[in-house]
C-alpha cells in the first residue's frame, strides 16, 4: 500500500485558489456486523476528486461514498473541484505527485478536460475509478473511453435528453396540445452535458406538436431560474409547458406564483429525480421527472474501487439505473416506486 497518513475531520467548505486544500473525512471504520470480523487490512488511502462540495447534488453521492469507504478500512480524502475543470486537472495532479494515494476517485465537471491527468495516475500504479459524468469526449454513451480503468459508473446525457423529450412529448399529448408551446431552461446551455442533454431533447421531440418558444438558464440554481421563468412569461404569455431540472422547476413554481398564475395552468417537466421532484410527481405539479441517483452512483463507485484495491477486480462499465423501475422515469402512477436521492 502507499503510505499511510493520520486522518482528519474537517468540515466542507468550498475552496479557490489553493488547489491543494483538502477536506480530510472521518477514517475510522464502521463496526462490522454481529458474527463477522472487522477489517484487518492495511488502511487504504483513496482520494476523491469532487466537482463541488458545496453543491445538493453531490452530498449524498459523497456520503454514500463515504460509508462504503468506512465499512473497508478506507481513509477518504475529498479534494474540492469547486465547479473548476482547470482546478480538478491541478487537484489530480497534486494526488500523483504526494505517492500517498491508493486510488482516486474522479467526479468530472468537464470529462475531457481531465483524461490525460487521469491517464498519468493510471500509469503512476494508481486505481482510477471514474464516477457521475462522462470521462472523455463522447456524450453519447455510458461507455468507457479511458482505457485502465477499474470502473465506470455514469449516466449519460444524451440518454437522459431522450426521456426528457420523450416525456415533454407525453405531457403535451396529455392535454392534446398542438402546438405545444414549451419554454426550455437550460442548466449551463454551453457545457458539454448541456448540449448532450439539449440535443437528445431535440431528437426526441422533432415531429412533435412541442415547440420550444423560448429559452433561458438556471445554473442549477432556483433563484436563477425565477428570474429566468419571470422573463420569459413575460415575454411569452402563450406558454404552456417548462422543461427543465428540478432546481430549475423549484424556481419556475416560485415566478408563476410570483406572478399572480396559478401553476396548475402549466404543464412542468423535469429530471433529477429529486425527494423535491419526486413530491411534486406525486401531487400531480410535476408531469414527469426523469431520475438521476447521485447516492446509487457514490455506493456503486466506492465498492467498485474496494473491490480493485482488495481483490484486484476491474468491474468495468456499471449502469447505476439498472435495477430502478419505469426505466428511470418518475410519473404520477409510479411515484411510490421511487426514493429520491437528493434534496433536490
Amino acid at each position: 500500500m502507499r503510505q499511510s497518513r493520520s486522518a482528519k475531520l474537517i468540515r466542507p467548505f468550498a475552496i479557490g485558489a489553493i488547489a491543494t486544500t483538502a477536506l480530510a473525512l472521518a477514517a475510522c471504520s464502521t463496526p462490522a456486523p454481529a458474527g463477522t470480523d472487522a477489517p484487518s487490512e492495511e488502511p487504504l488511502q483513496i482520494a476523491y476528486i469532487s466537482f463541488a462540495v458545496a453543491n445538493t447534488y453531490d452530498e449524498p453521492m459523497l456520503a454514500e461514498a463515504q460509508k462504503v469507504a468506512d465499512a473497508n478500512n478506507a481513509v477518504l480524502t475529498v479534494l474540492d473541484g469547486n465547479l473548476d475543470p482547470n482546478l480538478q486537472v491541478t487537484l489530480i495532479q497534486d494526488a500523483i505527485a504526494s505517492g500517498q494515494y491508493d486510488g482516486i476517485i474522479t467526479q468530472p465537471i468537464y470529462g475531457p478536460a481531465i483524461v490525460d491527468v487521469t491517464k498519468q495516475a493510471i500509469d503512476a500504479g494508481i486505481t482510477v475509478v471514474n464516477i457521475d459524468q462522462i470521462l472523455g469526449d463522447d456524450f453519447t454513451t455510458g461507455k468507457t473511453q479511458v482505457d485502465g480503468l477499474a470502473a465506470n459508473v455514469v449516466f449519460v446525457p444524451s440518454e437522459l435528453g431522450k426521456k426528457f423529450g420523450e416525456q415533454t412529448v407525453a405531457a403535451c399529448a396529455s392535454m392534446n396540445l398542438d402546438p405545444c408551446n414549451v419554454a426550455y431552461l437550460h442548466d449551463v446551455k454551453a457545457s458539454a452535458v448541456g448540449v448532450a442533454l439539449w440535443d437528445g431533447f431535440q431528437a426526441a421531440t422533432k415531429g412533435s406538436p412541442v415547440t420550444v418558444v423560448a429559452e433561458g438558464e438556471t445554473f442549477y440554481n432556483p433563484a436563477a431560474a425565477q428570474t429566468a421563468v419571470s422573463d420569459i412569461l413575460t415575454a411569452n404569455p402563450n406558454v404552456n409547458l417548462i422543461a427543465t431540472s428540478d432546481q430549475g422547476l423549484q424556481g419556475a413554481v416560485q415566478a408563476i406564483e410570483a406572478a399572480g398564475k396559478n401553476v396548475s395552468d402549466f404543464l412542468m417537466v423535469g429530471y433529477g429525480g429529486s425527494a423535491w421532484g419526486q413530491g411534486k410527481v406525486a401531487d400531480g405539479t410535476v408531469f414527469a421527472d426523469v431520475v438521476q441517483a447521485p447516492a446509487t452512483t457514490g455506493r456503486l463507485g466506492m465498492e467498485a474501487m474496494i473491490d480493485a484495491l482488495r481483490n484486484k477486480n476491474n468491474q468495468g462499465d456499471v449502469d447505476p439505473f439498472a435495477d430502478f423501475p419505469n426505466n428511470g422515469v418518475m410519473t404520477k402512477d409510479t411515484a411510490s416506486k421511487f426514493t429520491g436521492e437528493w434534496a433536490g
